[in-house]
């Protein structure tokens, strides 16, 4: 059983639609005994990043997760905010993460010189390069599969080894971090059609969950 976890914040129904689709069982839950007997979780999120992460100590939820996740080393998937809250902090807020990538959640900045106009929020469909990092979460994604965006903020992870997948907006940005059994993704799978369907696969399969 996957959790999504409910805390006010994200596509909750979307998601467990999609789970649903692909056969897996999933429940969406804020409830400490339901975390606790998860076989793997999911952190969504929409918003601001001090929004979610008031929303989540407002429900009690940062200890149950963080125990769930390193103490029991159940497997994890943050989406969009819920994948900036993996970081140690964000140039949006002042709250902290859980940290369980070192590096901070960066505001999109460009160049003076670039000729290029960029509007902020990054929203829409772009491909990604998937990096030796993501092999598991995105197997079967060849480079140039398309997922949809929706953020003015972006991870600046310190280790590149956790890089998963990059995407370009007027420079190569970290578009996914895995490392070991925590997986955080800045675009929406849950509105990425087949790509999206596909991640959440592997994800399922990586903890157990399908074959």
């Amino acid at each position: 059983m996957i959790v999504i976890i409910d805390y006010d914040s994200g596509n909750v129904g979307s998601i467990r639609n999609m789970l649903h689709r692909l056969g897996v069982r999933s429940e969406i839950s804020r409830d400490h005994k339901a975390i606790a007997a998860a076989s793997a979780l999911i952190l969504p999120g929409i918003g601001a990043f001090d929004t979610c992460a008031a929303n989540l100590r407002k429900y009690d939820l940062v200890g149950p997760i963080a125990e769930k996740v390193q103490e029991r080393g159940a497997p994890v998937l943050g989406v969009c905010v819920g994948a900036q809250l993996m970081l140690e902090g964000s140039e949006e807020g002042v709250l902290p993460g859980f940290g369980w990538f070192r590096g901070h959640v960066r505001h999109f900045k460009f160049a003076a010189e670039q000729n290029e106009r960029l509007p902020i929020p990054h929203m829409g469909w772009n491909e990604i390069k998937v990096q030796p990092a993501g092999a598991s979460l995105f197997d079967g994604l060849t480079d140039g599969a398309s997922f949809y965006f929706v953020h003015s903020y972006h991870f600046a992870p310190e280790d590149p080894g956790c890089v998963a997948a990059t995407a370009y907006y007027g420079f190569d940005f970290c578009a996914a971090m895995s490392r070991s059994q925590i997986h955080a993704v800045q675009f929406h799978p849950e509105k990425s059609h087949k790509f999206g369907m596909r991640l959440y696969s592997n994800f399922a399969r990586g903890s157990g969950l399908a074959s």
